[in-house]
């Protein structure tokens, strides 16, 4: 069952399943909180994913609305992992959701505003599952024919609970 973003609003005051949101997001509607561009990183260096071994690679910062930056702009065929200014809470417990119902396992999946399709970005997102603490990472690769130019701060995706 998918969770109102009224509902997540009522559960955040008492499970803290979402720091730093905007305030935009304190009276929402539809069915999703949206998360906003907090840190954009490159990836370096070579990567595997065996049956027994990973490795994941080096990755280095390349803007911080902390440090003040505004922009970037992810030319033709770039990639990119963002991550969120909000960090998210999913409970490693069974959580109330509705009073009249028995508790569930909370799990939070994602979805990408569709702006980032009209401009020919590509959204790569997952769920996350209970347990977690800390803010999403998405990857972005601009798989269109023309520069694109996003703003820190933006609200990239919607992130929906499900219970």
């Amino acid at each position: 069952m998918i969770i109102s973003a009224k509902k997540i609003i009522e559960l955040n005051k008492k499970y803290k399943l979402i720091e730093n949101l905007s305030e935009r997001e304190l009276t929402p509607e539809g069915a999703g909180i949206d998360v906003r561009v907090g840190e954009v990183y490159k990836i370096e260096g070579k990567g595997y994913l065996g049956t027994d071994i990973r490795k994941t690679p080096e990755s280095r910062k390349v803007a911080d609305i902390r440090q003040g930056d505004k922009k970037i702009v992810l030319n033709p065929g770039e990639f990119v992992l963002v991550k969120t200014i909000e960090k998210v809470n999913v409970p490693s417990e069974k959580i109330v959701i509705e009073e009249e119902e028995e508790p569930a396992y909370l799990m939070l999946d994602v979805y990408p505003r569709s702006t980032l399709q009209r401009c020919g970005v590509y959204f790569m997102g997952t769920k996350t599952d209970p347990g977690y603490y800390g803010e999403l990472t998405f990857a972005l690769v601009n798989v269109g024919n023309t520069p694109f130019e996003l703003e820190l701060g933006a609200r990239i995706a919607k992130n929906s609970q499900m219970g």
